[in-house]
Order: structure tokens, then C-alpha cells, then sequence
């Protein structure tokens, strides 16, 4: 075993709350109560598109128990979480653009009496032509669903050229061209929404919500309800599950406030499944064609890829996702030229926001599946092509992104070894098969969501005179162990045992910025920064037993408690008492804070602020099947995951981010589906909305891949979200392994394999999917030079 120069990273520990979670002592936002709290309750829309022309709630507020009735005018201060997308209000104002937006809200003594009081608000709706398809968005004759008037439903689209794609398509040996479509997904997290919110008597409002951003909720309410942002406080409470499904500012938080502003009593909001549902913010459905340029080896010479969104009805994220469906094609194939188009539109469903992966596992499947296809035409071994095509660590892709660790060949390697991959390609009897894939996924967002020069995380490490540490930091645990590495940040800094530590978290009263849990950027930022305040406070410390011991502070370490000599293990002094010799050597209270900022990495266009990263991780992965020709019936055998972590600061909480990743793969590849008829969920429930159980769960072999990386904490980076990326292509691939047939879109249902099955037998490709595309006007092409240095070989 190798030896190690840590003490806590790289160790198998529990988390910090594994106790807690385990014997249910944990207490989420629908746990809380206050004295005197009401309910709230919110009345949904009923039409996917409509006029609002009257609402009258005189009768619910003469009902005995009702506190309190809002409605739009009440509230009629836009919000979203991009600044260039606010388009909500916390209650429609004039119109609905979906069935479930929220109407009107109420404050009572008990439930029965809100839902009573939500029966008798009276709303006339004048209803209008619903948008539910891409090819309605795209039609002239539809009503504009923000705006007046009719034409196209576009939201934003985008054109840009990095390279000349037209010559690499010239000297191309064989080009391919696909068209994919991934479905829209949700989050299903087990905790539903919940808010609860308390208005004092002193003018201050702290609202505890089940969110994973509580800064940017911090800046919706002070926008929304016109407060000074001093007199607001936002609590992230436990998250039972978010998956980016709680990155919004959500029309509950903000009623919930409003409610107890105008009651004076507490009022708590929680949402239903159904309504979860119709809240939505998931996976964006995706229509895909791309077309790729081969050298008869298998080199890629040019990529051009266009993606439809589905947006919904609001904006959220979708800015931001239109471009990472273009962004991060290259971040693990060297890819000479590249042309991206995309365009999202509105339509009256549930608006879309970001979701695990926010963008990229609906191009990730569409590319992945395409090379299966292209190594097929070629005669190439498909582990081979993309070990041809792989980026090279430290390196510059032709969209500027800035490659720095990279163990993706690594992985590849070792997942191929470890599944058997080259012996069973190809070779397993019919109706079992294996597939095989790669992703890339960023280690947080190079740019925060308001631009500016403000770190994105900050921790504060307290020492008291007792020795006993206090560790702060806004950064929110969200299930995926963040507290957990952040104590053991810091613990490995001084000397101690995570549990040592006392870990104040997520409260904007208490604790420094950080910008929230999405994009996989809590563990490469809010870990730099609590490094980076452990180190000040041990070098502190360390100063202070080298005077008292007439030392040098380089000879001294912290370890075990104590701060010792290296090489003399139990000299020196215990912990405790190094810190009351800091205190009183330096008359000043044993604090000290860290800050992260990424590098500037933009690239000189616009939209090159989406897909930037100080450093991304990589995986590899390869799915066996067993699947009943028959039936269509797809069992999932075993699944073997390599993923480039950088560092595993903690291989238990590792191994258990890529387990829940591979879960939400197959997922969505062989359940998952957000569909509607018209503007009407089909199934929102998790009754009818099917994701596998602990008997579909297959085994997973976790493989850690450690590239060390220059510029993350300790060498880590990211992997809550990567894992998922490979999973859905190679599930698709492992099914034309078993069977020979090609489902192109998700979800791969028993019905689609049997109807690929029945077109191959009539002398077909046997391919299930998508015909063709809207044609759609894309904006002129923005043409952007390759970055200096980029080579493509």
C-alpha cells in the first residue's frame, strides 16, 4: 500500500452527519414549526395558456381562519436566476403559461382551511392557442407566449464557428450524420420543495428553505419584496435531494415571505408531488442532428452539432443550457473544427431549468452514440476511435476551453480491462451485449451567474482559547457530502479528526459567501477556500510553538492533536494549548478566512462565459445487458465506472457520488420520462413516473482514477455530476451489441426495442428515433479563431 502524506485525505470516513441522517435526527424544512406558524397554500393554473381576466378572493378571505389572500398584483416584481432572464412572478400578472403556474396564494390557521380557501378564489381565464411542440414553436401563427401578438416562440439561439468546419469537412474521408432526441427528465428528489418563512417585529425576515442556492435566493427576495439586504436572512435547511432541481428562487420561498410580512406569523410552504412536478425545472428535452468528418483512421476532421431546446415556459437556466449543449463537445475529443447552432424556444409546459449535468447529457449521448456508429462504418474498434480523438492534458481546445489535468486515457484503459470490454464486444450471445462510453463535466463554472470580481467562496476557520474549531462557509450540502469535505479540509490542515469540528453552514447571517451547490463547484471552490484558511490558521499556530520552542517553523507539523517536530512524533504540544500560546504571543483572537476565485478563462466571444472551468473531470464507462428480444425487456447486468477525480479527498463519498450517478443514468435511459399530453403531465407522481428500484439497481465497480490536479484542493476535483455523462450512451450502445438496433432517443422503452426488432426483420436499419429537424433560421455564424497555441493533433 502506498504510503500517504495525509492523515484525513484520502481516507474511507463517514460523513459528518451520517448518524444524524441514518437514525432520521436530521430535520428538514417541512420538520420545522415556530410558534404561531400558518399554513400556506397556492392556487395552481388550471389552462397551459390563458388570459387571466378577473380573480376574485373576497369569499376566501371572509372564511373563518384565513389570515391572508395575495394574487399577482400583490407581488408584481419579475425574478429568475439569470439576470438576463427575468421573466417569473411569484403569482401570474395578466396570463398563464402553463398548467400548475401559481395564481394566487393563501395564509391560514391549518391546511384543510388554505385548501378551502383555495376553492373559493374565483379565476376567470380566457383561453388562448397552447405551444406544447417544438414544430408549434416554430409556427408564425401561434400566440407569442411572452408578448403580444403572434410568430415564433424563440427564446434565444446562437451560431458560432471555431475553425473552418467547411474545409475539414473537405478533407474528410467519410462523414456521418445523426439525428438524436433526448426527453425531458425531472429531479424526483425524495424531500418535496418546503419553505418557512418569519417576519419579526424588528423588520427582519429569515426564511429556512429547502434550496441548494441561498445567496441567489437572497438577492430574489430582496428584489422581489424591495428589502435591504440587511434585513434579510436565508437559511439552506437539510436538502433531502436536489440534483439542480432546487437552484431556482421558487414562487413558494418568496410567497412564504410575503405571507408572513403581511400576517406577522410564521408561514411555511410545502409543496405536493404533484406540484414538485409542475414546478419542474429538469432536464431540458433535446432534438440533435450533428455531422462529423472522419480521416479513414478515425480522426475526427470537423464537427458541426445543432440542438432544439425545449424550453417551457420560462426562461430559468435556459440561456445558460442552450449553450453548454454546444460547450463541452470538445472538452474530451481534439477536434480541429467545430460549428455549434442552437436554439431554445418557449412552449406552455413546465419551464426547464438545470438539471444533474445542466446541458450536457443530452449532446453527450447524441456524440457518443454517433462514434459507435462512425467506428462501425470505419471498421474500427470503438474504444479505438476515441482513444485517436482524446484531448491531451494541459492543453487548449479550439473553443478556448483550458484543459489542465486529464486522466482520460487513463480511464479508458482501466474501465476496458476491468468490464472484459474487448473480450465481449461483439461476442456475447444474442440479446446480451456491452457498450461503452466517455464524459467530461466541469469542476464549477468559471464565471458566477452576476458577473463580478467578488471571490465565489469564501470559509472563515474560528479557533476558540479551548482549541475548539469552528469552520464557516455558505456552501451547501445537498446529499453529496460537502460539509463532510470541507471539515476535512480543514482537520487535514490542523492537525485534527473531521469530527473534531464544529461546521456552521448556509445561513447569509453567519456564514461568508458562496454562490451555492451547482455545477459541481463546491469541492474545487469552497474546498480552496477552506484550505486556504486552514494552512493561515496553521501557520499561525506553528509560528507560535517554533518561538515558545526556539524552533524552526519548517521542522514542525501538525498531526494527531498535537504540533510536533516531524520527526519526533509526541514532542511539542498538544493542539489546545499551541493555541493559547498563538493567543497570547499575538493578542488576537485565532481567525483567519480563505477565498476562491477561478482564473480568468473566458474566451473572446460571446457565450464563451458557459462551459469555462478551472480544471474537468473525465470518466469512462461500460454497461452489460441482457435484453429479451422478445419483450423488449433490457436488464442491466453490471456497470463499471472509471472517473478522473483529480484527488478523492474521501474514496467512500467518492464511490458513492458515482453509484448515484450511474442510478440517474439508467434512469433516464431506461425509465425516465416527462411527458404530456398537451399541457397536461401525463403521470405526476412517482406511482406513474418510473425510475428503477434497489432490484434494477445492477452492481457498480467504482474505479478512482487520481490525476492529481495542479490547482484543485489537495489535486481534486469534481464528481457529483461526470459519472452520469457515459452512462445513457452506453446503455444505448449495449443495446445494438445485444440486438442490432439503434434507439436514438430516450427513454430506450420495451416498445421501441421491440419496434427497432421488427423493422430490422422487414429488412430495416432496425433504428428507432427522430426523422428530421425544424427548419429553423439560425443568427449568421460568429467566426472565432482557434487560441494561440491549439493544436489539434
Amino acid at each position: 500500500m502506498t504510503e500517504t502524506p495525509f492523515s484525513v485525505i484520502g481516507r474511507r470516513l463517514p460523513r459528518l452527519d451520517a448518524v444524524d441522517q441514518t437514525t432520521g435526527r436530521i430535520r428538514y424544512a417541512d420538520d420545522l414549526t415556530l410558534p404561531g406558524m400558518l399554513v400556506g397554500r397556492q392556487l395552481a393554473s388550471t389552462h397551459a395558456h390563458a388570459l387571466i381576466t378577473s380573480i376574485d378572493t373576497s369569499r376566501a378571505e371572509a372564511l373563518e381562519g384565513v389570515r391572508a389572500v395575495l394574487t399577482g398584483a400583490d407581488l408584481p416584481i419579475t425574478y429568475g436566476i439569470l439576470p438576463i432572464s427575468q421573466d417569473e412572478n411569484v403569482f401570474a400578472v395578466d396570463r398563464v403559461r402553463y398548467v400548475g403556474e401559481p395564481v394566487a396564494g393563501v395564509a391560514a390557521v391549518d391546511r384543510e382551511t388554505a385548501e378551502r380557501a383555495l376553492d373559493l378564489i374565483d379565476v376567470q381565464y380566457e383561453p388562448l392557442d397552447e405551444v406544447v411542440t417544438l414544430d408549434q414553436a416554430f409556427d408564425d401563427d401561434r400566440p407569442l407566449i411572452h408578448g403580444e401578438g403572434f410568430g415564433k416562440n424563440v427564446h434565444r439561439s446562437a451560431a458560432l464557428e471555431f475553425g473552418d468546419v467547411e474545409e475539414g469537412f473537405a478533407s474528410a474521408d467519410h462523414i456521418r450524420e445523426d439525428i438524436f432526441s433526448f426527453g425531458g427528465t425531472t429531479h424526483a428528489a425524495l424531500e418535496t420543495h418546503a419553505a418557512l418563512a418569519s417576519y419579526g417585529t424588528d423588520g427582519r425576515l429569515t426564511l429556512r428553505s429547502s434550496t441548494q442556492i441561498p445567496h441567489y435566493l437572497h438577492r430574489a427576495l430582496e428584489k422581489v419584496l424591495e428589502m435591504p439586504p440587511e434585513r434579510i436572512r436565508v437559511i439552506a435547511t437539510p436538502v433531502g435531494g436536489g440534483f439542480g432541481g432546487k437552484t431556482d428562487p421558487f414562487s413558494h420561498e418568496i410567497a412564504a415571505a410575503k405571507l408572513s410580512m403581511v400576517t406577522g406569523q410564521p408561514v411555511k410552504i410545502t409543496l405536493t408531488r404533484e406540484e414538485v412536478f409542475y414546478t419542474h425545472r429538469g432536464r431540458h428535452p433535446v432534438l440533435m442532428w450533428l455531422k462529423t468528418g472522419f480521416r479513414s483512421d478515425g480522426r475526427i476532421t470537423a464537427l458541426h452539432f445543432t440542438t432544439f431546446l425545449d424550453g417551457g415556459a420560462y426562461g430559468s437556466y435556459g440561456i445558460a443550457t442552450l449553450y453548454y449543449t454546444g460547450a463541452l463537445q470538445t472538452s474530451t475529443y481534439r477536434i480541429p473544427n467545430y460549428r455549434f447552432e442552437g436554439v431554445r424556444v418557449f412552449t406552455n409546459k413546465p419551464p426547464c431549468g438545470a438539471k444533474r449535468g445542466n446541458g450536457t447529457p443530452q449532446p453527450r449521448f447524441a456524440l457518443e452514440c454517433h462514434l459507435d456508429k462512425a467506428a462501425h462504418d470505419l471498421g474500427i474498434d470503438p474504444v479505438a476511435i476515441r482513444l485517436r480523438n482524446v484531448v491531451k492534458p494541459f492543453s487548449m481546445t479550439v473553443n478556448h476551453l483550458r484543459i489542465t489535468s486529464c486522466a482520460l486515457t487513463e480511464c479508458i484503459e482501466r474501465v476496458i480491462e476491468a468490464s472484459g470490454f474487448s473480450g465481449k464486444y461483439g461476442q456475447l450471445p444474442e440479446g446480451r451485449g456491452v457498450g461503452f462510453a466517455i464524459g467530461a463535466y466541469m469542476s464549477g463554472a468559471g464565471l458566477p451567474i452576476y458577473w463580478n470580481d467578488m471571490p465565489q467562496s469564501e470559509v472563515e476557520v474560528t479557533v476558540d482559547d479551548s482549541g475548539h474549531v469552528t469552520v464557516r462557509s455558505m456552501a451547501t450540502d445537498i446529499g453529496q457530502g460537502s460539509t463532510s469535505m470541507l471539515g476535512g479540509i480543514v482537520a487535514e490542515c490542523l492537525g485534527l479528526e473531521p469530527d473534531d469540528l464544529t461546521m456552521v453552514t448556509a445561513d447569509t447571517d453567519l456564514t461568508p459567501i458562496d454562490l451555492g451547490s451547482y455545477s459541481s463547484r463546491v469541492t474545487f471552490m469552497a474546498g480552496n477556500a477552506a484550505l486556504e484558511a486552514g494552512v493561515r490558521v496553521r501557520s499561525r499556530v506553528v509560528a507560535a510553538v517554533a518561538d515558545e520552542l526556539g524552533v524552526n517553523p519548517g521542522d514542525l507539523v501538525a498531526r494527531g492533536g498535537r504540533i510536533e517536530l516531524a520527526d519526533e512524533p509526541g514532542s511539542g504540544t498538544t493542539w489546545s494549548e499551541a493555541v493559547r500560546c498563538t493567543v497570547a504571543a499575538t493578542g488576537r483572537p485565532l481567525i483567519e478566512s480563505g477565498s476562491y476565485r477561478p482564473p480568468e478563462l473566458a474566451g473572446p466571444y460571446r457565450g464563451s462565459g458557459v462551459g469555462i472551468s478551472p480544471a474537468y473531470s473525465y470518466s469512462a464507462c461500460v454497461v452489460e445487458i441482457d435484453c429479451d428480444r422478445d419483450t423488449g425487456m433490457v436488464k442491466v447486468e453490471q456497470v463499471w465506472l472509471a472517473h478522473d477525480v483529480g484527488k478523492a479527498l474521501n474514496p467512500m463519498l467518492v464511490e458513492g457520488q458515482i453509484e448515484g450517478g450511474v442510478y440517474m443514468g439508467l434512469s433516464e435511459a431506461l425509465f425516465e420520462e416527462h411527458a404530456f399530453r398537451g399541457g397536461l403531465h401525463r403521470g405526476p407522481s412517482l406511482l406513474d413516473y418510473k425510475m428503477p428500484t434497489t432490484l434494477e439497481m445492477p452492481p457498480v465497480e467504482c474505479i478512482i482514477v487520481e490525476s492529481d490536479d495542479p490547482e484543485g484542493p489537495f489535486g481534486a476535483k469534481e464528481v457529483g455530476q461526470g459519472p452520469l455523462l457515459p452512462v445513457i450512451p452506453a446503455v444505448a450502445n449495449a443495446i445494438h451489441d445485444a440486438l442490432g438496433v439503434r434507439i436514438d432517443e430516450t427513454p430506450f422503452t420495451p416498445d421501441k426495442i421491440v419496434a427497432g426488432l421488427v423493422d430490422l426483420s422487414r429488412g430495416g436499419t432496425g433504428r428507432v428515433g427522430p426523422k428530421a429537424v425544424p427548419d429553423f433560421k439560425f443568427p449568421p455564424l460568429t467566426r472565432v479563431e482557434p487560441p494561440e497555441g491549439f493544436d489539434a493533433r
